[in-house]
């Protein structure tokens, strides 16, 4: 066994061997998604209480994906090549913070717009690079990707509906700033105290050129381009959610109701995943067909809405939805990618459902709430949520046919 691979071994064996090892890693999950959903959930209600139209509201939040094209796959690089994930999610999460601090207290429209772009380049590779990091500390251990992913989404559920509560009593200002840099802090204090987690020196050494490689397997690349037509509504619905209730009557305490019913189940479903997935290829292009036939559903339900309770109903669509393509993509990105390129790997699927979809989903969401109203805005994301159902539907059946549904995927 070559020596970097015995240290970490050795390494693991100690991290894992301490009492209670892996609160700190849940405590970091459970603070990450807890502050990105206020910022996701509340900042587009603090742009419109400062004057935004829908539109500009829509073109701000797109400027993260927008950024993202960049940053994640600045940051998945530096993460193979420093091959010290831990360390570089310190570095990432403290230039959120500091940033952030700029990004709520300047005046103008376009210096809001200008401090975001550096705020998003810190923090959108932050869900990539967290996955990436648990890979790192289960990676040969018996321990289940989604036993730590759960926690993110019980951070997301509860501090949604803490938020709230808050906000609707405090405004969203000083609410939102106070909430996020609280929430960020502790996620920076809870890496800084993670063991230190060091991957193994890739026996080839990772360079620019990894993207290639990545996207060199067509399947890969394909459940990716398939992946943004599901993204486009979620994303949508993401950013515009809030506003929708808002404009139907419904209060900020309702908002965070709707979050929380969005995750509530998630945990439930991550836990469900764990013990009864299986890594087929076959099995995940059912499940991948399934789910966005699930989120067509949803769009269309959403686009019949007349009364805001009916969206914290709706919302509950999201646990089964959102978690069965986010479990079933991570680990069907770690099946495909080597492991010298994982952070590259997992950078380039939040990329196709957070990036490329997410400009879209701000830009032509918000013309389409702005001009059209927001059943029209859902009843588009149906359409396209129906196209991802058939695609990947198609793609399985080419796979069968091609004789390549086999029981795992070679590296």
């Amino acid at each position: 066994m070559p020596p970097s691979v015995s240290k970490r071994s050795q390494s693991n064996r100690s991290f894992f061997s301490a009492p209670s090892p892996f609160i700190p890693l849940k405590a970091f999950n459970f603070f990450l998604y807890g502050a990105i959903a206020v910022f996701a959930s509340f900042f587009p209600l603090y742009l419109q209480d400062k004057g935004m139209s829908k539109l500009e509201i829509g073109t701000l939040m797109a400027i993260g994906p927008f950024v993202s094209l960049i940053a994640n796959p600045f940051w998945g690089y530096m993460g193979d090549r420093m091959e010290n994930t831990r360390r570089m999610l310190i570095l990432m999460l403290a230039g959120t913070m500091v940033l952030s601090q700029f990004v709520f207290h300047v005046e103008s429209y376009a210096m809001i717009y200008v401090t975001m772009i550096f705020f998003f380049f810190f923090q959108s590779p932050s869900f990539a690079q967290s996955n990436t990091m648990i890979l790192g500390y289960i990676d040969g251990t018996n321990r289940k990707f989604g036993a730590f992913r759960l926690w993110g989404s019980i951070g997301w559920a509860l501090t949604a509906a803490a938020a709230g509560f808050v906000i609707d009593r405090a405004g969203t200002s000083p609410g939102v700033p106070w909430l996020f840099t609280g929430l960020i802090a502790a996620t920076l204090l809870t890496a800084v105290i993670l063991p230190s987690l060091h991957r193994p020196t890739a026996t080839n050494v990772v360079s620019p050129g990894g993207f290639g490689k990545v996207l060199a397997n067509p399947t890969f690349t394909i459940f990716l381009l398939l992946g943004v037509f599901v993204s486009i509504p979620n994303a949508v619905n993401s950013t515009f959610m809030s506003l929708y209730i808002t404009d139907l009557g419904g209060s900020r305490q309702m908002v965070g109701w709707a979050v929380f019913s969005a995750s509530a189940l998630e945990a439930l479903f991550f836990l469900l995943f764990d013990r009864f997935f299986r890594k087929r290829l076959g099995f995940m292009m059912i499940c991948l067909t399934v789910v966005s036939i699930l989120f067509a559903v949803r769009w269309y339900l959403m686009s019949t809405v007349t009364d805001p309770m009916q969206i914290v109903y709706i919302q509950m669509l999201h646990s089964v939805t959102y978690a069965g393509y986010f479990y079933v993509g991570t680990l069907m990105t770690s099946m495909f990618v080597p492991d010298a390129f994982r952070g590259t790997g997992q950078a380039l699927f939040t990329l196709s459902w957070s990036g490329v979809s997410g400009i879209v989903a701000g830009v032509f969401g918000g013309w389409m709430f702005d001009n059209f109203g927001a059943s029209m805005m859902y009843q588009s994301g149906t359409i396209l949520s129906v196209i991802g159902a058939v695609g990947f539907a198609a793609m399985g059946y080419t796979l069968y046919r091609n004789g390549q549904l086999k029981p795992t995927l070679p590296k």
